[in-house]
């Protein structure tokens, strides 16, 4: 069974440009394996931050 995706790939890259990382994520081998976990936390707050705005 596959999950659905939780972040758009738009909401990832609104979250890293609000964190000064896009550029870690963006080229030719873009992923997320250059980014620190506490980083990646910050997706996570930042996704709240922008959804509860929306509500």
């Amino acid at each position: 069974m596959a999950r659905d995706k939780v972040m758009n790939w738009k909401m990832k890259h609104y979250a890293a440009n609000a964190q000064g990382v896009e550029g870690l994520i963006l080229g030719e081998h873009s992923d997320y394996g250059n980014l620190t976990s506490r980083q990646c936390g910050n997706f996570v707050k930042i996704a709240l931050a922008k959804a509860n705005e929306l509500v």
